[in-house]
C-alpha cells in the first residue's frame, strides 16, 4: 500500500516592496522560506509580479527540498488581490505553476489577519508601500478600509509620506525660502542636484523613488524638522483614522480585541508610532495594540492548509476583499 503523500502548504505575501514565501509541512512548521521582489500586479505589472512569485516559490522549495507537484495547497496574499481581475489572473498563474494543488488568492491584508488571529476577532493595520486595515468582530463580520492605491491615496503608507516630502521640498524652493534638513535629505538621498532630474525620476517610475524617502523623513524629523514632523503626525492621523474606521464597522469601539501592526513605516519613528496609539486607544480604548509577530506569509500558508482542508469544495479559489 502506497503511503498517503504529504499535505505540504505553501503561502505568499506579496506587497509592492517584496514577496515572502514559507513552506509548512502536515505539522504546521516552517520547512522553507524564499524571498524575493514587490508581487503587487497593479503597481509592477502582472509579467513582472509573476516573475517575482516565481523566484520567492522556487527558492522556499529549494530550502525545503520539494518540487511544484509536491504542494498540496497554496494561498497567495497580494496587495491589489481585492481587484476580482488581479486575484483572477494571479489564480491562473498559480495553478499553473502548482497543478496538484488546491489556490487560493487573498490580498495582503487578508493572510496578515489570518497570521494575527486565525478565525479569531481582531484588526490588522498594514503601513509599507500601500496601507490598509482589516478586522473581524466576533460574529465573523468583516471590515476592510483603505487600499486604495497611490493614484487615490494610501494614507500613511511610506509612498505617501515620500510624496509629500518631495512636494514639501519644492514649495520650498518655490518660495526661494533657506533650505530646512528636509530639503537638504531629500536631494541628498535620491542623487538628484536638480528638481528637474528629480521630476523626471518620478515620472519614470514613482515607486523607486517615493517609498525610499520615508526613513529620510523620520531623520528630518529627529532633526527637529517641522515639516518633516507634521508628514509623519498626518501619516499617524490618517493611518488611526482607516483603523478606527474598521473597529467603529464591526462596533468593537467598547470591546477588548487584538490590534495588529504590520509593514515597513513601523519601528522605524518614535514620533509617529506613539501619536498613532495614541490615537488609537482614544477611539478604543481597550483594544490590546502590537506589532504583528507572526510573518504574514505563514498566515497564508494556514489558510491554504485550512481552506484545503475542506472549508470548500473547489479545487481553487480567488478569495474577495472584505
Amino acid at each position: 500500500m502506497c503511503a498517503r503523500p504529504a499535505r505540504i502548504s505553501l503561502g505568499f505575501d506579496g506587497g509592492g516592496t517584496k514577496t515572502d514565501c514559507i513552506v509548512l509541512d502536515e505539522e504546521g512548521k516552517a520547512i522553507g522560506r524564499g524571498a524575493a521582489g514587490p508581487s503587487n500586479p497593479l503597481r509592477t505589472g502582472f509579467d513582472a509580479a509573476f516573475k517575482e512569485l516565481a523566484s520567492a516559490a522556487a527558492h522556499g522549495l529549494a530550502s525545503a527540498h520539494l518540487m511544484p507537484r509536491q504542494i498540496h495547497a497554496v494561498c497567495a496574499g497580494l496587495a491589489g488581490a481585492g481587484q476580482r481581475e488581479v486575484a483572477r489572473k494571479a489564480m491562473m498563474f498559480l495553478t499553473r505553476e502548482f497543478p496538484d494543488a488546491f489556490v487560493h488568492v487573498a490580498t495582503d491584508t487578508e493572510v496578515a489577519l489570518e497570521a494575527a488571529v486565525g478565525l479569531g476577532a481582531g484588526v490588522v493595520l498594514i503601513a509599507g508601500t500601500g496601507s490598509s486595515a482589516l478586522g473581524r468582530n466576533a460574529a465573523g463580520e468583516t471590515a476592510r478600509a483603505g487600499g486604495f492605491g497611490p493614484w487615490i491615496g494610501d494614507d500613511g503608507s511610506a509612498y505617501e509620506i515620500g510624496r509629500r516630502a518631495v512636494a514639501s521640498t519644492f514649495r520650498v524652493g518655490d518660495r526661494k525660502a533657506p533650505a530646512t534638513p528636509l530639503c537638504e535629505l531629500v536631494f541628498a538621498a535620491l542623487d538628484s542636484p536638480t528638481r528637474e532630474q528629480l521630476v523626471e525620476r518620478i515620472a519614470k517610475n514613482p515607486d523607486d523613488v517615493f517609498p525610499r524617502l520615508f526613513p529620510v523623513v523620520v531623520a528630518a524629523a529627529e532633526a527637529q524638522d517641522a515639516a518633516a514632523r507634521e508628514i509623519l503626525s498626518d501619516a499617524a492621523q490618517g493611518l488611526s483614522a482607516m483603523a478606527i474606521t474598521v473597529v467603529c464597522r464591526l462596533g468593537m469601539q467598547a470591546r477588548e480585541f487584538p490590534l495588529r501592526k504590520t509593514g515597513g513605516v513601523f519601528r522605524v519613528s518614535h514620533w509617529l508610532d506613539s501619536a498613532l496609539d495614541s490615537a488609537l486607544l482614544r477611539a478604543a480604548p481597550h483594544a490590546h495594540i502590537a506589532w504583528l509577530e507572526t510573518p504574514p506569509a505563514l498566515g497564508a500558508a494556514r489558510l491554504a492548509a485550512r481552506l484545503a482542508g475542506g472549508d470548500t469544495p473547489a479545487k481553487s479559489r480567488a478569495g474577495q476583499s472584505a
